[in-house]
């Protein structure tokens, strides 16, 4: 009786998708991402498209915090790095925006590596409290610097285009937004088989430790936020060219706990974590908002609470999740694939 996995080679044994039925469930989910934006209303797709581009940004903070232990609270900032860099090259620079996309991303990883220096002598909270800073600081320069970003007003990004098609619509932004998604996993999925990605990891579990064992843990701190930075970025980027209004309302300190609620809630240190966890916290809100809609007709009084509402159910399910399950949504989804493939021997 077949009582475990068993490979022959190391390559086998590293493989990306290490048997038959992982292979057969990634092309199923393959498959539907393909088949839904033809199925999908224009409200499903931009939803799609936010959790898209929800998940790049989830991926990155996730590097930084599930994968490296560095707790951060400048998701917000970053992002707004990212968005305000890319629009900016757009519209001063004329770039085309597949070309400022990756320009703006290198930028933000150059800042995330500036706010990353005190990551050397800080950690946990003292950290933590550092990354607030650089939310404070991004948000200010934005919000001041009137001559370059405009200050409170609001930033108008050229529609995006591609051979002369404008790109920024649901159904067309919606194969950017996931390849951008697939690429960032697989490029993250990669990262953590390498010595890079098992350096972040032995930092993680025990930095004095990892020291000793020879890694150089501030180069590798810093490379960890230069990498997640320019995911960030990424997904800063995305939604300047996909909203193609660019406020600094959307970058807030809100939207760093919300990303940082993203990565408890799907399960820190897994890919498949921030794609849920994105998912989660992105359709919770449209969710409550579709309720609230349907009960306004019999009970007006709900359109008062609803925000109300939004946030104590948004609260709650961070506090359910860290009770019930503080590994996250990816350790549910594991127990449950650890069931059926041991079943009818699941003990």
């Amino acid at each position: 009786m077949r009582s475990g996995n068993f490979f022959t080679s190391y390559a086998a044994d590293m493989a990306l998708f290490r048997t038959p039925l992982e292979r057969w469930r990634m092309g199923l989910f393959a498959v539907a991402v393909i088949v839904f934006p033809f199925v999908a209303t224009s409200y499903g797709l931009s939803l799609a498209n936010q959790i898209a581009i929800a998940t790049v940004g989830a991926i990155g903070l996730n590097i930084l915090v599930g994968y490296t232990g560095q707790i951060s609270l400048g998701q917000g900032a970053f992002m707004a790095v990212g968005a305000y860099s890319s629009g900016l090259a757009t519209i001063e620079w004329g770039l085309p925006f597949w070309l400022s996309i990756p320009l703006a991303s290198l930028f933000t990883a150059a800042v995330g590596v500036f706010f990353g220096l005190p990551s050397l002598r800080l950690k946990g909270l003292y950290l933590a409290i550092a990354t607030l800073a650089a939310q404070q600081i991004v948000e200010w320069i934005v919000t001041h610097w009137t001559g370059l970003t405009g200050g409170t007003e609001a930033l108008v990004v050229p529609a995006p285009r591609l051979f002369g098609a404008r790109m920024n619509t649901d159904f067309r932004f919606y194969w950017f937004a996931v390849l951008a998604a697939s690429g960032t996993a697989l490029f993250t999925a990669n990262l953590f088989r390498s010595r890079v990605g098992r350096a972040f990891l032995a930092i993680r579990d025990q930095d004095i430790a990892a020291e000793a064992s020879g890694v150089n843990v501030f180069r590798y701190k810093l490379t960890a936020f230069a990498v997640s930075s320019f995911f960030v970025g990424m997904s800063g980027a995305l939604i300047a060219h996909y909203r193609t209004i660019v406020t600094w309302e959307r970058f807030t300190l809100e939207v760093s706990i919300l990303y940082l609620a993203m990565v408890i809630v799907g399960g820190l240190g897994s890919i498949v974590g921030s794609f849920l966890g994105a998912s989660v916290i992105t359709l919770l809100p449209a969710l409550i908002a579709t309720s609230g809609r349907a009960l306004q007709t019999s009970f007006p009084a709900v359109a008062e609470i609803l925000p109300a509402v939004q946030e104590g159910v948004f609260g709650l399910v961070v506090l359910l999740v860290l009770i019930l399950e503080p590994k996250g949504l990816a350790k549910i989804w594991s127990n449950v694939k650890t069931y059926f493939r041991l079943w009818p021997f699941s003990y």
